[in-house]
């Protein structure tokens, strides 16, 4: 899909990539991009910055997310673009509290379900539209000390696959997104949670977004070594693990030689 004279909605669109693709799409000719956050204020910010639409959203919130949409068909027209890009991490295991393993399957999965339940039938009338998911290579490997953020962007990934298994027919676009560490406020901190192959900035993430978009390619990944990682993965699961569980030795390594406080 070519963005130029098009509707798009972009969540999570007040900072790190949301920001980052309103800028390219903005600039690449869309009719009207869109910007919703949970910050409201940072949605009118970069919304004003672009000449974007600012709105303020929950995404949790399906009721919230079905008027957003509503709003925009009614107001700016038929949604040709939805990326759904919000989300959040959360560090630890299996002992991470329930409330905190619901708040990311809400956020990674059911935000995208919300999403696609108010779009998708217009697109599909229309035989057209394009549905963006932000994952996560976590989501294809994994993030170690990150079990909540690893699992439901898994989960992510694999709704993804069903829409576009489901819809693909009725003239749906899907792309994930799947990179590794972004220059975002959520930029890893160490090689097991996704630095391994070099933090990249949003701005190229939009960049290889948005050519993907082009071509309907539906896996985007920004750290193209991932790929290897995957397919390595596939072949061999046990040496993937043992690989794993050496990356998570050395980033517990890393860790120790890091300073616990800092002076004033």
């Amino acid at each position: 899909m070519e963005i130029v004279g098009r509707v798009a909605v972009i969540t999570g669109g007040g900072g790190g990539i949301g920001s980052a693709v309103t800028r390219r799409w903005v600039a690449d000719g869309a009719r009207a991009v869109v910007v919703a956050d949970r910050n409201g204020d940072a949605a009118r910010s970069v919304a004003a910055a672009t000449g974007g639409v600012g709105m303020e959203i929950d995404v949790t919130n399906e009721s919230a997310v079905v008027s957003l949409v509503d709003l925009v068909e009614r107001e700016i027209g038929p949604i040709d673009v939805f990326f759904s890009n919000a989300g959040a991490a959360v560090g630890g295991g299996i002992e991470v509290p329930d409330e905190a393993w619901q708040a990311q399957w809400e956020l990674h999965v059911m935000a995208h379900i919300y999403a696609a339940r108010a779009v998708l039938p217009s697109m599909v009338a229309r035989q057209e539209g394009y549905l963006v998911h932000t994952a996560s290579a976590a989501g294809l490997l994994a993030a170690v000390g990150s079990a909540p953020y690893s699992v439901t962007k898994a989960a992510c990934i694999k709704l993804a696959e069903t829409i576009a298994i489901a819809h693909g027919d009725d003239g749906i676009g899907v792309s994930v997104l799947c990179p590794q560490g972004v220059n975002t406020a959520m930029a890893p901190r160490q090689l097991g949670d996704g630095a391994t192959d070099g933090i990249v900035e949003p701005e190229y993430v939009a960049d290889v977004l948005t050519a993907a978009m082009r071509e309907g390619r539906f896996m985007v990944l920004p750290h193209p070594e991932v790929q290897t990682y995957v397919e390595r993965k596939a072949s061999d699961p046990n040496r993937w693990l043992r690989g794993m569980r050496k990356l998570r030795r050395q980033s517990l390594d890393l860790l120790e030689t890091l300073p616990t406080s800092c002076d004033p």
